[in-house]
Formats: structure tokens, sequence, C-alpha cells
């Protein structure tokens, strides 16, 4: 049975769940998607604890626990003017940080100094502290994508997949990779993908089928409406199946401005979903918008069933 029967689904459906990463970073981020929560234009979000504005959305989201919200497991702070770094305050991930304390800028920094040891204790504890928020987290992945060892080939899925199995949440890990246009990981890591995947099935973690999203930064000469057409094509080539989609959404603000390189591309995902021919190019092609607390409620039954 694969995922979308699982789900009670047809096998030729094709399922989407669109997450706004990155909720938590700052006021423009959370404003952006508690509203497109709201208005159902995506499934979920997903909340960056070490962030400064972590608490506002995990309030939030333990206040409206009808939308889906999951822990970004993060560990890199990307922003020169605007540094985090790790939640864990009563023991050592020295591994994880830079000199001045914070994390690594990028995934290389992270693969090249952390240790299993120091990365399951700040998983665990940011879990905990959304947990201790009032949250009741659906799901989790990975901010910059640190944990996948696609840099350097040093991973940390086991130690990830492990949390995940404890604390009963699927995690964001593509079974499949393509050429597909639009595909996040490398064609490259499909041998890699498909032992991952094994091990995440061996641990009762589920995960989705396809993992998809258009470029983070603005390409060039790119303007909204180039932007529309390239997010139409993308949704129109879905497999049957569940594909995960990643936008970033934030209302464009002087504060997204003051550290953000990305302020506009940004702005243009916040709006993208809330277009009438975004929504009817998803309604004509028959794409079924699902939620990621389907995919946690499979794995709590399967793994009830296995005990």
């Amino acid at each position: 049975m694969n995922l979308a029967t699982a789900l009670g689904y047809k096998e030729e459906d094709r399922l989407l769940i669109v997450n706004a990463d990155d909720f938590g970073l700052n006021y423009s981020v959370n404003a952006a998607a508690k509203q497109l929560l709201k208005e159902e234009a995506i499934s979920s979000a997903t909340l960056m604890m070490p962030c400064a504005w972590a608490r506002d959305g995990a309030l939030w989201s333990a206040e409206n626990p009808q939308y889906d919200v999951g822990i970004h497991f993060t560990f890199t702070s990307e922003w020169g003017p605007y540094s985090w770094g790790p939640v864990t305050s009563s023991a050592d991930v020295s591994t994880l940080i830079t000199e001045e304390g914070y994390f690594y800028k990028d995934s290389l920094g992270f693969e090249q100094h952390a240790t299993s040891e120091h990365v399951t204790i700040e998983l665990i504890n940011q879990l905990e502290k959304a947990l201790k928020l009032g949250m009741t987290p659906t799901h989790a992945d990975n901010h910059m994508g640190s944990l996948y060892g696609l840099r350097t080939g040093k991973h940390f899925m086991v130690e990830v997949l492990d949390v995940c199995a404890s604390y009963g949440l699927p995690f964001r890990l593509p079974r499949y990779l393509t050429m597909e246009n639009g595909q996040i990981a490398p064609p490259e890591m499909k041998e890699q993908a498909a032992a991952i995947a094994a091990l995440a099935d061996s641990k009762g973690v589920v995960i989705i089928d396809y993992l998809v999203g258009l470029p983070f930064q603005l390409q060039e000469e790119e303007t909204y409406d180039s932007f529309k057409t390239n997010m139409i094509e993308l949704l129109s080539n879905l497999k049957p199946g569940v594909t995960e989609l990643i936008i970033h959404p934030s209302l464009l603000t002087e504060e997204l401005k003051s550290f953000h390189l990305e302020p506009e591309k940004r702005n243009m995902e916040y709006n993208i979903f809330r277009d009438p021919e975004i929504i009817q190019t998803l309604q004509g092609a028959g794409i079924k918008l699902i939620r990621w607390s389907e995919l946690q409620k499979l794995q709590k039954e399967r793994n009830h069933k296995s005990i």
C-alpha cells in the first residue's frame, strides 16, 4: 500500500502539502504564516525555536491547534545582522556553535563541527521548548537541510528520525528523487535517499513521496508574474502521491529588509497561494491540498498496531 492509499485517497491522486518554513523568524514572517493558515491557503508551517519570534508562534499555535504547525529543526544562522544559537542552556552543545556563541552560518560549517551527541540534545530541547509553550507539533523538518549531509555527506538522519519516532512526528524526507524541475534534493543522492527512507520505515516515521520548491532567491529579471508562471508549471507537473512544496512567506516590511537579502521574493511567496490563478490551477488539475496532521495520524495508527 502506497502513502496515498494508506491515507485514504486513490493511488492516482495528486496530494499536496504546502508548508511555510521559517515561522518564528520575525514578526513579518509570523504575520504572513498566520494569515495564510487562517485562509487555508497553505497546509502548515514549521517553527524555528531558536529565533526571537518563536515564542509568539508557539503560543499562537497552542491557542489555535486547528492549524498544523511543526518544528523547523534549526542548526544554522544565515543572516549576519540577526543571528541565533541553541536553545540548550543546561548541557554542552559546543560543537554546534562558533566562537561568538551562534550557530554556523551554513550547513558546511555545521557538518564539519557538529557531533551526534550534541545534535541529539539540541533536537530534543527544541521540541521540549515548543511543548512547554503549549504546542502540539504535527510534524518536523529541517532548516537549510543541515541534517541531510548535503555538503560533506555527514548526515544526522539517524538522530533526527530517532527523535521523531519518540515524539510521534512525521518528517520531511522525500522517498523518491527525480530529474524533474522543482526537485529540491540533488538526484545523485537517489541511492542514499532510498537507504534513509528504509531507515525511516524501520523506525515507524512517516515520510513524503516528493519534495519540491522553486528557487528561494530572486532570479535575474524575475517578476511576480514570471514566478507565478513557474509555479503553475510546477503544480501542473506534480506526480501522483504526496508532495510537499516549500515556501517562505513574509510581509514586505522594513523589519524584514533590515536583515534579509530576499525580502521581495519572500513577499512573492506570501502572495502566490492566495492568487486566484494558482487556486484555479489547483482546482483544475484536481490537486488536493492535504495536511501533515493526516500523516501524523497514520503514523500513530501504524505504530499502535505494531505494539
